[in-house]
């Protein structure tokens, strides 16, 4: 199954759609007590699942060519995000990749939705840098999990587009701040179930930056498959249903090319990963 939160024309508030081919349903339509976010579907478990499932053919079809997009998840418990996690990145930005992850934390503010806009002032940065991501949603509490039973946690899949001022990051010790500007952590359009995904290391995953494409990859180049990072997390602390794991970018990133490409004022950016959807987000640098 695919959801996505959508703003319907005259409200500011999302709701979550099931997404049927260009069409979507509303879920909380479906019937009394029905989610109206991913966060409230994926508290009520399976059985809340299985009764969205059962009620989809009876809601009423609304068109989402021109629906506006929040983010893929509204409020997570925690994001978390994975770095140097393709041995590509990791040489490209002259870093090395540790026998443990890099792991950081991504502020709330960041999260955007597909098809919006990232602003942040030139005076910050002029060196902001794209980065497609595997996005992993929990879906039940996961604490001391083997890696052979850590996908079981997993609810579904997302794109993450793990937005970038490349100044900042190497000046400073820790990664969660220029990563974190308002808009930086774009996420969607659609979360995928986890049965949508048989295998989350078999997927293709690309980046478009103004009709060039500069990431191609798989993520069956990740130094740290998913089962491994979910079951390397819920050993320090328990991974909360609704927690989004970003898993990292692979090789490709404008700080490493030569000239060295960055994103634009005006520039449009596309992060994909196949069989789950495309993330497009429009920058303006303000002066």
């Amino acid at each position: 199954m695919r959801f996505a939160h959508v703003v319907p024309p005259g409200s500011a508030e999302p709701r979550l759609v099931l997404v049927t081919g260009d069409d979507g349903v509303f879920v909380d339509e479906l019937f009394d007590g029905a989610p109206a976010t991913l966060e409230q579907l994926i508290a009520g478990g399976d059985g809340l699942l299985a009764q969205v499932r059962d009620a989809a053919g009876r809601g009423v079809r609304h068109p989402l060519d021109d629906a506006r997009f929040a983010s893929a998840v509204l409020a997570p418990p925690v994001i978390l995000a994975i770095g140097l996690n393709y041995a590509a990145h990791s040489s490209e930005l002259g870093l090395k990749t540790d026998s443990t992850p890099t792991v950081f934390v991504l502020w709330p503010n960041s999260l955007a939705g597909h098809d919006g806009t990232t602003a942040w002032p030139r005076s910050l940065s002029e060196s902001v840098d794209y980065e497609a991501e595997l996005g992993v949603i929990i879906g039940t509490p996961a604490k001391d999990v083997d890696p052979e039973h850590a996908l079981d946690h997993v609810w579904g899949y997302t794109v993450v587009n793990d937005i970038t001022a490349r100044d900042i990051q190497y000046s400073e010790a820790q990664w969660s701040r220029c990563k974190s500007f308002d808009g930086f952590t774009p996420t969607g359009p659609f979360v995928v179930t986890r049965d949508e995904i048989p295998d989350p290391q078999a997927l293709h995953i690309w980046t478009v930056l103004d009709g060039t494409t500069l990431q191609d990859a798989t993520t069956a180049q990740m130094v740290r498959p998913v089962a491994t990072l979910v079951s390397h997390l819920s050993r320090s602390a328990t991974l909360l249903p609704g927690t989004l794991i970003s898993t990292g970018s692979p090789g490709g990133a404008g700080y490493s090319r030569d000239p060295q490409v960055f994103l634009r004022d005006r520039s449009t950016v596309t992060v994909g990963i196949d069989g789950i959807g495309a993330l497009t987000t429009h920058c303006r640098i303000l002066d």
